[in-house]
């Protein structure tokens, strides 16, 4: 590992000493905000047309460009807001804040009207959605809410973990290979109610940024991607109120000034109550969820400002009063943002994040408490050297606290005994160093270098096992088997129970053919030291987190990507499309008969393997017009595989590659939406994927009265093909009042032909004819909806 990490870094100092040779420079940086709110605009363009350069405002609003003096025209422009022009004398360094407002703009010069999504040609940045919040609102809306998730299910590469099952799969890796971050602080389950929801209320969210590949040294400790979201800092100019109210679901958000233009408060929150129309009709099962975001922002000076976010949410299942299932997110987050000059800016956030998820069973008498916390400590630098050069770096370090479960009885009739398994611990630390730099007018490239800690602390007494394996092989009856325990170690507290540490680099390239067209490549390496403990196909509320240790492996990946990106039609559409190959060691992989809850020794039933995904994605967009939206479709493969450790095992499926349970060979989605008027617009989603693989049984044999299933090799089957058309319409009633109370109704279907997807097929024996039969789940058809929006 030595030579390759001292190889880059010796690359990476010799790109940044190519740049101190250049001639002095005057500065021009500021800040870009909505001027209704004084919310910052994430990803603003700041365009010098003189020089054909220029930049983007960062996860702060923050902007900085060096140039040599002269006189520049500055283009500055954001999706869903006008696009200012001024002519500026760059004699000395200028600290300069811009306000943008939707639509028009008039100020000092010639203003152009823009909103369309074009493709960054020059950047290299690949493998990159981003959505604002204004765009994904123009989305269909489906059950008369708009969703983060189900904004970018519609993108290439994205699938979902089937209905009824909570997070998303990217480029064929599991859910818990993606890090989801609101306000930089940890999510780990993504979703409300069975996955119809997210637990990102939308109308307290400014931006997000969907990674698949190219992942910024910045981030780390997840495979697939990276779902950075931000939440509104508030309003600090007006006080004002956003809500809606639906068949399933309400919410309502308040923000306004604590100071005018200086700081500023928001909380919203949300319910669904479907619930108690089901108690009307005697049913005693129930679903619902409820949540909350707030955030407080303050500006102390020019140079500082601290912002203090936080997010609740919990999910309540019941069935038959006997079986209660609680999950939820809870989030805080403190961060202070301060300006050491025109060209340093950092951030340092000090966050807390924790995932519980309990169970009670009535009819055996028992409590489940689990549950994950981390405490993250994190410093982050952004250096503008110059106009050819911005310069990322940075340092944070992450504690764990993991609960596999607490076992309690509910009763003194209860045949439970209290149990609590082993708690867990481990330190995360990282540094990291990223660069963007224009080698040539035609040419630019990011490259970095993140280099990850893991440590896996005590307090734990752990078992010992002979050879040091705690899954041995039966060679007579060709099966894996738990391996009996030759004894225990106690670590004492904070006592290194295993260590580990990986460089991962970092590189995109961009190569601009001409001014609408570019040709781009990229490759990261990045390590995963947490593993979600489950034996199905989607992550369920029940999964454990463990950490890696002397068994469970580190997972790393490395990722290669390449792409050719066009905007054509003065910009009117857009098209993307990128082959990937990614290859991952140390997946792990269950043994036939695995026993994983409220198992003290998962390392006995779990396997260490490897997998690979290729693909060929696809994006057109259509941009401007009444009728707009895109069309997405990505042909790939995911595979596992767990060989024999030694000659003569046989492996998991005996050592052949097989499919993973998140394969789709086929995901198309097309997302339309039409502007009939001012007052009616329409949308419509349509999703077509591969059915997920699943492992059928291929014949069966009698012992006494009972036939029993012998089955195929593993994810040889697949469900039926996956599909359902979503379509809504919007109805504005007062589309020109801009003040006051503005309303809307939203009307929508989902499923809109009632298409019975399978969410499972079980096989069983008819009790009536004996006949051994085929059993599909479906858990949602036709689901009409109407919402009111409000907000004033």
């Amino acid at each position: 590992m030595t030579l390759p990490f001292r190889g880059c870094l010796t690359a990476l100092l010799l790109l940044l000493f190519a740049t101190t040779t250049a001639q002095e420079k005057f500065t021009i940086s500021g800040t870009l905000t909505d001027s209704g709110s004084n919310e910052t605009i994430i990803g603003s363009n700041i365009y010098i047309k003189e020089l054909q350069t220029g930049t983007t405002t960062n996860e702060y609003g923050f902007y900085s460009i060096s140039l040599p003096a002269g006189t520049y025209t500055l283009q500055i422009s954001s999706i869903g807001f006008g696009t200012i022009e001024e002519t500026i004398v760059l004699d000395r360094n200028i600290r300069k804040n811009y306000q943008l407002a939707p639509g028009v703009q008039e100020l000092q010069e010639v203003v152009i009207d823009t909103d369309k999504p074009r493709v960054n040609i020059k950047k290299p940045e690949m493998s990159v959605n981003k959505l604002t919040i204004q765009q994904i609102k123009k989305m269909p809306v489906v059950l008369g809410e708009v969703d983060v998730l189900k904004s970018i299910l519609q993108l290439p590469g994205v699938t979902n973990a089937g209905e009824g099952a909570s997070g998303f799969n990217v480029r064929g890796g599991a859910a818990d290979q993606n890090l989801i971050l609101l306000d930089e602080a940890t999510i780990f389950n993504s979703s409300h109610l069975f996955g119809f929801f997210s637990v990102f209320n939308s109308d307290a969210i400014k931006d997000l940024k969907l990674y698949k590949g190219g992942i910024p040294s910045r981030y780390g400790g997840r495979l697939s991607s990276v779902l950075d979201i931000y939440q509104k800092e508030g309003n600090s100019k007006e006080y004002r109120m956003t809500g809606g109210i639906g068949l399933i679901s309400s919410r309502l958000l308040a923000e306004g000034p604590i100071v005018k233009d200086r700081g500023s408060f928001l909380i919203g929150g949300r319910a669904s109550y479907a619930h108690l129309f089901l108690k009307l009709t005697d049913n005693e099962n129930s679903a619902y969820f409820y949540d909350l975001n707030t955030k407080l922002s303050y500006k102390l000076n020019d140079n500082n400002n601290l912002y203090l976010s936080g997010y609740f949410g919990r999910d309540l299942f019941n069935i038959n009063q006997s079986f209660n299932n609680i999950y939820g997110n809870a989030v805080i987050n403190l961060r202070w943002n301060h300006l050491f000059s025109d060209k340093l800016f950092s951030n340092t956030s000090l966050i807390y994040s924790d995932y519980y998820y309990g169970l009670t069973l009535d009819f055996i008498g028992l409590d489940w408490d689990s549950g994950i916390k981390n405490y993250n400590l994190k410093y982050d630098l952004k250096h503008y050297l110059s106009d050819n050069l911005k310069l990322s770096y940075g340092a944070n370090a992450i504690y764990y606290d993991f609960n596999p479960g607490t076992v309690t009885p509910t009763g003194e009739t209860s045949a439970v005994n209290f149990d609590q398994l082993d708690k867990k611990y481990a330190l995360e630390p990282a540094l990291y160093i990223e660069a963007e730099q224009k080698i040539t007018e035609k040419l630019n490239i990011s490259y970095g270098l993140r280099y990850s800690m893991f440590y896996r602390l005590g307090a734990q007494t752990l078992n010992t096992y002979a050879n040091d394996q705690p899954v041995v092989f039966d060679y007579a009856l060709k099966i894996y088997e738990k391996a009996d325990p030759t004894g225990t170690r106690r670590y004492g507290s904070g006592e290194t129970i295993a260590d580990f540490n990986n460089f991962e680099p970092r590189v995109a390239v961009a190569y601009q053919l001409n001014d609408n067209q570019s040709v781009k490549a990229s490759y990261n390496r990045m390590a995963q030291y947490l593993h979600l403990i489950s034996n199905t196909a989607s992550p369920t509320p029940l999964d454990v987190w463990a950490p890696s240790d002397n068994y469970l492996k580190p997972q790393t990946l490395d990722q290669y990507a390449i792409g050719y990106f066009r905007n054509f039609k003065d910009d009117n559409y857009s098209i993307e499309v990128e082959a990937y190959y990614k290859k991952i060691k140390n997946r792990l992989d269950y043994i036939d008969g695995a026993d994983l809850i409220a198992n003290n020794a998962v390392e006995q039933v779990v396997l260490n393997g490897r997998s690979r995904a290729y693909g060929l994605e696809v994006l057109l967009r259509k941009n401007s017009g009444k009728l707009n939206g895109w069309i997405s479709y990505t042909l790939s493969r995911t595979e596992q595989q767990t060989p024999g450790r030694v000659p003569g095992e046989t492996g998991i499926n005996n050592g052949d590659w097989y499919l993973s349970g998140y394969d789709k060979t086929h995901n198309l989605s097309t997302t339309a939406s039409y502007q009939l008027n001012d007052k009616w617009s329409f949308g419509a989603i349509f999703v077509l994927q591969s059915g997920q693989p699943v492992t059928y049984p291929n014949g069966y044999y009698r012992y006494g009265d009972l036939n029993i299933p012998s089955y195929s090799s593993r994810n040889e089957d697949r469900l039926p093909a996956y599909h359902h058309l979503d379509v809504s319409a919007t109805y504005t009633p007062k589309p020109e009042k801009k003040k006051g109370w503005q309303g809307e109704w939203v009307f929508s279907i989902y499923n809109l032909y009632n298409r019975m997807n399978a969410a499972s097929i079980t096989f069983r024996q008819n009790e009536d004819t004996g006949a051994n039969e085929a059993v599909r789940l479906s858990i949602f058809g036709l689901i009409p909806s109407v919402t009111y929006n409000f907000r004033f």
